[in-house]
């Protein structure tokens, strides 16, 4: 790769919203693994290392509900958006799935492997990020569900049978550990190791790295495809459907997030054992 690719022009590619949508979710993830994953391993020498570093069970379980509340916030925000641009901007859902996808995996496997002359074009997104994206959704969706029966176990136990807490358990674990390694290993590897791409921490992604991730939209943002928008007076017309509905359907996520955090209160306070004299009788015995 010659310097001179290092001197093109740079495209947007993420704007400031979703920098900080996507440190907020960096920070809340590591935090929650940083937090969670020695809690699972309590029994191992180095996990309850980390917890007495961390202040002790009781401080690490506070920050750890307290990440979990801004991963849920953050998920909240990104749900409203998408329906705000889905609806009103009349953006297209780049990020879902097709057969298209399916297509440009076995091309890309056929291409790494040497049977294929050429990678496949692909658009905005690629469908390794598309992977990413929606493993992201689930494993969200997994660890809330799981996380609610874990930080609420005698509303669940009331509606569920007992044996469903350490289901819950098992799994909220086994898909953290699995969160953990797709980030040390896929998403490392391609954003960080296979190349750096700065774009969700600069905003701006080079013209080398479009022609070889995002072809087709280079292609689109030259012709003047990329920029054609939804109608002016549409847009205003479905934004004023759009806000009251989104308000109400917020409130409604909201309270149910207070609702996750104070249902109930049962986690057991490690406390001191209370210095209490031992009895000793009078008299001795027979």
């Amino acid at each position: 790769m010659s310097g001179n690719q290092y001197l093109a022009k740079y495209y947007l590619r993420f704007n400031g919203w979703q920098r900080l949508e996507h440190l907020t979710l960096l920070v809340s993830f590591t935090v929650l693994a940083i937090t969670g994953i020695p809690q699972k391993f309590t029994a191992q020498f180095w996990a309850s290392s980390a917890i007495g570093v961390m202040g002790g069970i009781e401080w690490t379980r506070q920050v750890h509900h307290i990440a979990a509340i801004i991963l849920l916030a953050a998920s909240i925000y990104h749900f409203i958006l998408v329906g705000y641009k889905v609806y009103v901007k009349r953006v297209n859902l780049t990020m879902l799935p097709g057969w298209q996808d399916v297509r440009d995996g076995l091309q890309a496997l056929s291409y790494n492997v040497g049977l294929a002359k050429a990678p496949p074009k692909m658009g905005r997104y690629t469908f390794g990020e598309k992977v990413e994206y929606w493993a992201v959704v689930w494993g969200t969706v997994v660890m809330a569900i799981t996380g609610f029966m874990l930080w609420n176990p005698i509303a669940t136990a009331s509606i569920l049978p007992g044996q469903f807490i350490p289901a819950a358990k098992a799994a909220h674990g086994g898909e953290a550990i699995l969160a953990v390694l797709s980030i040390l290993t896929w998403h490392l590897y391609n954003v960080h190791i296979k190349e750096f791409n700065k774009s969700m921490f600069t905003g701006m992604i080079a013209e080398h790295a479009m022609e070889e991730e995002h072809p087709l939209e280079l292609e689109d943002i030259e012709t003047g495809r990329a920029t054609i928008g939804a109608e002016p007076a549409g847009v205003q017309r479905r934004a004023r459907l759009f806000a009251p509905v989104a308000a109400v359907i917020t409130i409604l996520l909201v309270v149910g997030l207070y609702f996750f955090v104070t249902y109930e209160q049962t986690a057991i306070t490690t406390v001191p054992p209370a210095d209490i004299e031992v009895f000793v009788p009078l008299t001795p015995g027979p």
